[in-house]
């Protein structure tokens, strides 16, 4: 009985197979799109390294303490205010920064005298619209080029206004 049918069977089979092999090869499924994110943060800051010097009991320590750590908690940790500690010249409630130094001020030490060769010249009053490039130099923390820079914009601009 199935050699009568042998040839229609073949031929649906061929068919059957030809357009699976058309719809495969023409089958084009919706790209996927793929996102990498990055990390989530924790939330949680590591350690803080900080260190302390000056008038505590433990100076020159580098300590490790918790985030969201106060100026305090690093005197504390250095073993408290010395005796002679001027504990007015700090904010003790400052949070810290990873790395950063906290010197305590003694109030027995005088702040370092100033040399007087290298003290600036007193100016009592200096006209930016007519000084010297030396005349610039004798202000605080203008050197030879910002002097220079400041005569060369007047020079092109004119002269500067009043404030």
């Amino acid at each position: 009985m199935l050699e009568r049918y042998k040839a229609p069977i073949f031929a649906v089979l061929i068919v059957v197979l030809g357009l699976g092999i058309i719809i495969l090869l023409t089958y084009q499924p919706t790209p996927v799109s793929i996102t990498i994110l990055p990390p989530a943060p924790t939330g949680t800051p590591g350690p803080l390294a900080v260190y302390v010097t000056g008038a505590v009991g433990a100076p020159g320590k580098m300590l490790t303490l918790p985030p969201e750590s106060r100026v305090i908690d690093a005197i504390d940790a250095a073993g408290g205010f010395g005796p002679d500690a001027d504990r007015a010249a700090l904010n003790v409630a400052r949070l810290l920064r990873d790395g950063e130094q906290i010197h305590v001020p003694s109030l027995n030490t005088a702040p370092p005298a100033a040399d007087p060769a290298s003290a600036p010249a007193q100016i009592s009053a200096l006209n930016v619209n007519t000084a010297t490039a030396e005349q610039l130099q004798a202000l605080p923390d203008v050197g030879p080029a910002l002097a220079a820079a400041i005569i060369a914009y007047r020079e092109a601009h004119g002269p500067f206004a009043g404030l």
